[in-house]
């Protein structure tokens, strides 16, 4: 699993490491049951803090992301989501107005801006079925 961060983004560095293990969860790059890197290797190749790394896992597990178990690690859980529907597309709708916001800054039109979610949509689903076939092949 490849982290890269942004350091002038203005997003806290946790929260990118918290979404980016996300993203490689719904992706199918990071499976049910496979370990999250240890905490300490992370940091350095990062060359973030720990306590950084820490907090970003413990924000996964409080999320029902991942699960730790004592003495071997961090692992992806099921994706069974603690959140009730409701719940959980108003957490998505407040990603998608932020995406709305930065799109309005940078002057980009409504047209546009639906090609691309369009687009990255269908990214991510051709991205999701080549993982999926991978893990078939696996077997």
């Amino acid at each position: 699993m490849l982290i890269q961060l942004n350091f002038k983004s203005g997003k806290p560095v946790y929260l990118q490491v918290v979404d980016q293990v996300k993203a490689a969860a719904a992706s199918g790059a990071l499976r049910v049951g496979e370990p999250l890197p240890s905490i300490r290797p992370l940091a350095e190749e990062l060359r973030i803090n720990r306590n950084t790394v820490a907090k970003a896992y413990a924000e996964l597990e409080g999320q029902g992301v991942i699960e730790t178990v004592p003495g071997r690690g961090c692992f992806l859980k099921e994706n069974n989501s603690p959140f009730r529907k409701d719940i959980r597309l108003k957490m998505v709708a407040e990603e998608i107005d932020a995406a709305i916001v930065q799109a309005h800054h940078l002057r980009v039109e409504d047209k546009e801006f639906l090609a691309l979610v369009k687009e990255r949509l269908e990214a991510f689903e051709a991205t999701n079925k080549a993982h999926e076939a991978k893990a078939k092949e696996q077997l």
